[in-house]
């Protein structure tokens, strides 16, 4: 069984944003397309869709407006400062890095916003290092919230490859599962694969693998746009570096089920090089969704600083592996720990102002474009979403005193590691720190830092107070799982998205764009992230695949 027409003159394998954004760009060259994917239509866009939709550029007004001065060369600095290069294959990583800076700080912002994007006037600050000048993070706010979150950074994209659907240039074809890079005479020529059952789950549930048929597609290029694999926790504990400890026995899904890699290794076996696998992205700060829509479904807190982290005995976790500061650090030191858990310790008035969660459902008023809800988190109380997670969450303790709040977090932990002591004297020795501005304790400082910037001050991180103040109650912990996201190494690329084979020639025929390519390069990040430069990732080695195969086919 096949449908539609066998032949065209390109086929872009996956419809996630990298995906929409190639198929766009080759229909505006007017190229004929079949764009693939495994999923029902229901799930167009995919991991892109849940995201918070956030977006890192350089020297925006946005950025301006909130007194913040940024450059080119800044950025940069903390770029190579965070990726880290040291290997000889980093070279095209290198120079997709130094592309893609001069895109954030150039092209991007009016490119999109052309298109209708819009962004959230105060940009938010991740990843905040916490070491030298040269060293991980963002020195100044560059996270640029997308109006609308992930479904907003997708509309104008969709919007464009229906369009050219409507006109007979791009050919939607979904449940078509990619099993087989067909090479010809040493280039690729198309794909072969099987047609799945048709499914009407919801978005993001995991659809069925049921046979019905198999097709067969021609083509002068191929781009695979296939994503990452944060849903195969096999695959995810078979890349984990040695440098990061022993694999987590258990982890939270970040990423629906169909995330699961399959076109790394099929790309592979036609003999595309794969680089840097071991590099990956996978956060800290994960608890169990109370309402899930996949398996193991994770959401991730996105902190302010003022949190007490503790490791699953109680200890206080070393500087700089504050809340947003170091994702890696943190995750490298909780490995290292004997557990893969770790606990947030704080106050009511903290998790009020500063607890923001990951993912466009877990933001209604931001998603759906909705002023006076958005307007309510300048206002006591916490988002909804946040006390929904604080009643109903797995996750959550609430008490009104430090003793019953251990208690609980050891029925919760159930493991006998937790020390009452311990987590006693942390808490006791972190709020002796809040009697005056001036400290010795580092995270201490960094909040009175944050609050110098206008956007923390506002809207992001609370006042300096005692966790045991009863007037900041009640306290709150919270238990804290590795999630898994993205992978940061993938396929070997050039800067025309050209997968690269082995010697370190182009692959006749294929490219690739997104997560898939390491988000360009095979691994454009280096060891580390900036935050903000995953969907912007896609976008950007999106566009340049779809611009480059379509130069390609004359």
């Amino acid at each position: 069984m096949s449908s539609g027409a066998d032949q065209a003159d390109a086929i872009v394998v996956g419809a996630g944003l990298a995906g929409l954004v190639a198929a766009a760009e080759l229909a505006d060259a007017g190229k004929k397309v079949v764009l693939l994917d495994q999923e029902p239509e229901q799930s167009l866009g995919g991991q892109a869709f849940w995201s918070f939709g956030g977006l890192f550029l350089v020297d925006s007004p946005e950025q301006r407006r909130m007194g913040v001065r940024d450059s080119r060369e800044l950025a940069l600095q903390d770029w190579a400062g965070t990726a880290a290069f040291d290997r000889p294959e980093d070279e095209w990583p290198r120079r997709w890095a130094e592309a893609y800076v001069d895109f954030a700080a150039g092209e991007k912002r009016s490119w999109l916003h052309a298109q209708g994007l819009r962004f959230f006037p105060i940009v938010g600050w991740a990843e905040r290092g916490g070491y030298l000048a040269d060293g991980h993070g963002n020195s100044v706010p560059r996270f640029h919230i997308t109006w609308g979150t992930g479904p907003g950074v997708l509309a104008p994209f969709e919007r464009r490859v229906r369009a050219a659907a409507e006109r007979g240039l791009v050919s939607l074809r979904f449940r078509h599962r990619v099993d087989e890079l067909v090479v010809t005479d040493g280039t690729v020529t198309g794909v072969r694969g099987a047609v799945l059952a048709p499914s009407d789950i919801a978005r993001g549930q995991a659809s069925n693998r049921d046979v019905v048929g198999d097709f067969e597609v021609s083509a002068q290029a191929v781009v695979v746009t296939s994503g990452g694999i944060g849903a195969n926790h096999d695959l995810v504990r078979k890349s984990w570096p040695e440098r990061l400890g022993t694999p987590p026995k258990h982890m939270l899904s970040g990423v629906p089920e169909h995330v699961d890699g399959r076109m790394l290794g099929i790309t592979e076996r036609a003999g595309g090089q794969i680089i840097n696998p071991d590099r990956m992205w996978h956060y800290t700060e994960g608890i169990q969704n109370w309402d899930p829509i996949w398996a193991g479904h994770g959401i991730r807190i996105l902190p302010g600083p003022s949190s007490l982290w503790l490791d699953a005995a109680g200890k206080r976790l070393p500087a700089p592996y504050f809340p947003g500061f170091d994702t890696l650090g943190t995750l490298d030191h909780i490995m290292r720990s004997g557990h893969d858990y770790t606990w947030f310790v704080l106050s009511q008035k903290i998790i009020e102002k500063e607890f923001g969660l990951s993912g466009s459902e877990q933001n209604p008023d931001l998603t759906g474009k909705d002023l006076k809800l958005v307007l309510k988190r300048v206002l006591p109380g916490a988002p909804g979403p946040v006390e929904a997670f604080k009643e109903k969450g797995a996750d959550f303790v609430v008490a009104d005193k430090l003793p019953a709040l251990i208690r609980r977090m050891q029925e919760v932990a159930g493991d006998g590691v937790l020390d009452a002591d311990t987590v006693t004297r942390e808490v006791v020795a972190r709020d002796r720190e809040m009697a005056n501005t001036f400290t010795k304790d580092l995270q201490v400082m960094s909040i009175h830092s944050a609050r110098t910037y206008r956007g923390d001050r506002l809207a992001r991180v609370a006042a300096p107070h005692q966790i045991l103040d009863p007037k900041a109650g009640p306290l709150i912990a919270v238990r804290l799982h590795i999630l898994t996201r993205k992978t940061l190494g993938g396929l070997h690329t050039d800067l025309d998205s050209r997968v690269l084979r082995a010697d370190g020639t182009p692959f006749p025929g294929l490219y690739a764009a997104g997560e898939v390519a390491g988000f360009g390069g095979g691994g454009v990040h280096g060891y580390r992230a900036l935050e903000g430069t995953f969907l912007g990732g896609c976008l950007f080695s999106g566009r340049i695949a779809g611009r480059a195969a379509a130069s390609a086919l004359g």
